[in-house]
């Protein structure tokens, strides 16, 4: 099953550093499309495994002979973890992080594709995890009925159930001698109530979530009903209402509602480039293009840093400081020549993250474009 990529563990992994030797950052694109067989598969990772060994990394001359070894072992290992262990199964996408010597050991499966590629170096290489964070897990999706109340979770590209109700209804043939107005009162009354329990245990759930998120299913016919029912927080915490067969299962009622969850991720980037528009646009709190987004990540003040998806380029970086720069010389602030780094992006990633920043990978809108793909929000 595909792992949940969370800020917290992106920051986990942002955080390390060698102290000793080499970690390696493996990424491999499982889509079916491009890797439809197991022998597929094995062909692209030996090539990444060669591709490791061949680095320019793993051939330093400030490399001790115990940490060529330990890099070395940290290869084996993946080798046999990939021949022995490793399983594509609901995966569309998978990274290992490894270094011995630091004790990191972390394989993990993706929901989402990732491209193919291998990093060695003193820190973890994080940039590609990083459109795969704000993808909907930990939603709230609700399928309510006129008896039904089934509240379930967003994992992992998967509907987790959470909690099951079912209020049974009296039908026709349990009218008696009750007069037809009489008992149709009496149903709505039950349904009143059902509708009334399914929005108290909504708004408990929403209310335990962190950055809660809530989409209804429902029909036409019950969602005012139900809408009345909610409190102001699960009404403000809907992101989506649409509809679904009676007794859809939780596979039929995630293709329900992921229509709903695209749109509401179109929305969410649209309002964060908006934002970013408008500070840049009257020289507020913004920085625009690589000089100045560096600067403001080296830093501390970004709040949330944005990049188009694909977008990267060569940086500097101060072995001492860790300060970032555009351009090659020496740090502004300690007088030590800066270190090229060809991945400026997973620079600044880490440097945003680290003062706790979150990052944004714009997908479908194309604001940064004429900034060299890269800007941020800041917090002055």
């Amino acid at each position: 099953m595909a792992a949940t990529v969370t800020w917290e563990g992106l920051r986990e992994l942002a955080s390390f550093r060698a102290d000793e030797g080499c970690a390696i950052s493996l990424y491999l694109d499982l889509d079916p499309s491009g890797l439809p067989t197991a022998g597929a598969v094995d062909t692209r990772v030996n090539a990444l495994l060669d591709e490791i060994e061949r680095s320019p990394a793993a051939s330093r001359d400030d490399l001790t002979h115990a940490e060529k070894r330990a890099l070395q072992d940290d290869l084996e290992r993946l080798r046999a973890f990939f021949d022995e262990e490793f399983s594509r199964e609901g995966s569309r996408g998978y990274a290992v992080f490894c270094h011995g010597l630091g004790g990191v050991w972390r394989p993990l499966p993706l929901s989402d594709r990732v491209p193919d590629l291998v990093q060695v170096g003193r820190t973890l290489y994080v940039a590609p995890l990083v459109p795969l964070v704000r993808r909907g897990n930990g939603m709230l999706v609700a399928f309510v009925g006129r008896e039904r109340g089934d509240l379930y979770q967003l994992r992992d590209g998967r509907l987790e159930e959470l909690q099951e109700r079912f209020d049974e209804q009296p039908g026709r043939h349990d009218q008696g001698g009750w007069s037809q107005a009489r008992y149709q009162r009496h149903i709505e009354k039950l349904v009143q109530d059902h509708l009334r329990d399914v929005a108290g245990l909504l708004d408990r759930h929403v209310r335990q979530q962190r950055e809660p998120g809530l989409v209804v299913v429902c029909s036409e016919e019950t969602r005012p009903e139900l809408e009345e029912e909610l409190s102001n927080e699960a009404r403000s915490a809907v992101v989506g209402w649409t509809t679904a067969e009676a007794h859809s299962s939780p596979t039929e009622l995630l293709q329900a509602v992921k229509p709903v969850l695209e749109r509401w991720r179109s929305e969410q980037e649209a309002a964060t480039a908006e934002r970013w528009r408008e500070e840049a646009g009257r020289d507020g709190r913004a920085a625009a293009g690589w000089a100045q987004t560096l600067e403001a990540a080296s830093d501390g003040r970004v709040e949330l840093l944005l990049f188009q998806d694909g977008t990267d380029r060569s940086a500097w970086q101060c072995p001492a400081c860790g300060r970032l720069g555009a351009e090659a010389g020496e740090c502004p602030l300690d007088g030590t020549a800066m270190e090229e780094s060809e991945h400026g992006l997973d620079l600044a990633v880490h440097q945003t993250l680290a003062h706790g920043g979150t990052v944004w990978a714009l997908r479908e809108r194309r604001d940064l474009e004429p900034v060299e793909g890269i800007g941020a929000i800041l917090r002055y």
